[in-house]
């Protein structure tokens, strides 16, 4: 038989099973190396990747093709609902979890671990320009952040070094995953496209922060549509930069209390 002609002639490969995100996966893999993940669809199986994973394999490759949950020797749940998008990214990560293999740190990250947390945190809380910030092309964006040669005005060392600190035992992975989820965001909130904020709303923005005039956002904000949406809103654009909070603390601070000051509290 085809199979057994194939396991004797790669007597390398190996089957078993692995426990991940409430099932019991079955992968077959082979080699060592840099992971690569063999994903079948309909109607196949792990075998499907027979031709593959050997080749993948002798080139220095630990290479892993696992049936999907509902085929072959993994596990079938009966219930429609347990074959969402979800399970089945949730089946692949906690096999990813169970080989030993991390998730690849992003572009951005790696960038970062060229410099030391505390010139990291001091570049990005420095920036004071006014335009887009658009790094030239082949330059990654924190090696296009000059290292001031002093702090800003609203930040001294005793605070750059608590905010260091925190960085540098977590890191900028978590936080950096804010901005990747946008996309899925984006999706996540399509059953509410057009709907409307009517709790009051106020938006404080320093005229020269980097964003202001990126993808035309000041022409939003200060134009109708934003006020279509959130019809309780009010616009305020001070003098300022991106950390708005810091750099014009007393100035927020009087502008929060104001706005609270014009709401009937029940």
């Amino acid at each position: 038989m085809e199979i057994m002609e194939m396991e004797m002639e790669n007597h390398q490969l190996r089957h078993r099973m692995v426990r991940t995100n409430g099932i019991n996966m079955h992968i077959a893999e082979q080699g060592s190396g840099p992971l690569v993940l063999l994903i079948h669809g309909f109607p196949k199986l792990w075998f499907s990747w027979r031709h593959q994973i050997k080749d993948l394999a002798q080139h220095g490759y630990h290479v892993v093709a696992p049936d999907m949950r509902g085929y072959g020797d993994t596990d079938s749940p009966i219930d429609p609902a347990s074959y969402t998008c979800h399970h089945l990214v949730g089946d692949l990560i906690g096999l990813l979890d169970e080989l030993g293999h991390e998730r690849e740190y992003g572009r951005a990250e790696k960038a970062f671990a060229r410099y030391d947390c505390y010139t990291v945190m001091k570049k990005i809380l420095s920036i004071n320009k006014s335009d887009p910030l658009i790094s030239p092309l082949g330059m990654e964006f924190i090696d296009f952040l000059e290292v001031p040669s002093a702090l800003p005005t609203w930040l001294n060392e005793e605070e750059l070094q608590y905010f260091t600190s925190k960085f540098q035992k977590t890191g900028f992975t978590v936080p950096l995953n804010y901005y990747r989820a946008m996309d899925l965001n984006w999706d996540l909130l399509a059953p509410w496209q057009g709907a409307k904020i009517l709790v009051p709303t106020k938006y404080v923005v320093g005229d020269k922060d980097i964003g202001l005039e990126a993808f035309d956002t000041r022409a939003y904000i200060t134009g109708s549509t934003f006020k279509s949406l959130v019809p309780n809103l009010e616009v305020e654009i001070i003098d300022g930069h991106h950390f708005i909070q810091d750099e014009k603390a007393q100035q927020v601070t009087a502008g929060i209390l104001s706005f609270f000051g014009n709401q009937s509290i029940v």
